[in-house]
């Protein structure tokens, strides 16, 4: 039976955007769930605060399945933030960097976790409000840390920066990098999209979300270059 995956959306990402991935996933034969986040969710999250609400519905979400299919383990796969979320959830530190967390800040959920595949993930950052959350994880966890869990790091080659040409992803990308004139997905560059480590691709003309109708990680024709690694 394959292994089921459980879905993580990005930042002030809802559920409802990962649809056609999920029933395209599931079509394929993977028993597949997104974790029933809307944009709202995230709110409490804004501004560099903790990210530990949306951890705890990606924790009940990956213990139903686990206890519907009947199995030991799931494949996550977190998409832009989504991912670098998902290295906080497999881990063993006390994510407790926050004023007034309670002490459910601990998930240990290596155990569940067999494979973890991130879709243009920034896990570096420059910029302040996000700084002191991935500072925890790249210093707690840093490239793919855990020998027993599958690290496969997507990153998109469908966008140069260019301070004239494409403002948008020379900002985000030197905000992510410290470097503008690079390569991405329109907001995460390549670089900061893989970890040491892991098993890292780039997927050409892929862009970083599916808004927009845009041509994406779960679109036919670029899916199939990260769906191999489900298996």
């Amino acid at each position: 039976m394959p292994r089921p995956i459980v879905i993580l959306p990005g930042y002030l990402a809802g559920a409802v955007e990962y649809r056609v991935l999920e029933q395209t996933l599931q079509a394929l034969g993977f028993p597949t769930v997104t974790v029933p986040l809307r944009w709202q969710d995230w709110v409490p999250t804004i501004g560099g605060r903790s990210v530990a609400p949306i951890l705890r519905v990606l924790d009940t979400t990956v213990k139903q399945v686990l206890q519907q299919q009947g199995v030991s383990h799931v494949t996550l796969v977190g998409h832009s933030a989504g991912g670098w979320l998902s290295r906080i959830y497999l881990g063993e530190k006390p994510y407790c960097i926050h004023p007034n967390e309670t002490d459910d800040c601990l998930w240990s959920a290596r155990d569940r976790v067999a494979t973890l595949i991130t879709l243009g993930t920034p896990h570096t950052s420059l910029e302040r409000w996000t700084r002191k959350n991935l500072d925890f994880v790249n210093l707690s966890y840093p490239g793919a840390f855990y020998s027993d869990v599958r690290y496969v790091c997507v990153a998109g080659k469908a966008v140069y920066g260019d301070r004239w040409r494409n403002w948008l992803a020379y900002s985000s990308y030197k905000l992510t990098c410290g470097k503008g004139n690079t390569w991405g997905d329109g907001i995460t560059p390549i670089e900061a999209a893989h970890l040491k480590g892991a098993e890292n691709l780039v997927i050409e003309d892929a862009m970083h979300s599916p808004r927009g109708n845009r041509v994406w990680y779960g679109s036919p024709g670029l899916l199939e270059r990260w769906t191999p690694y489900l298996v």
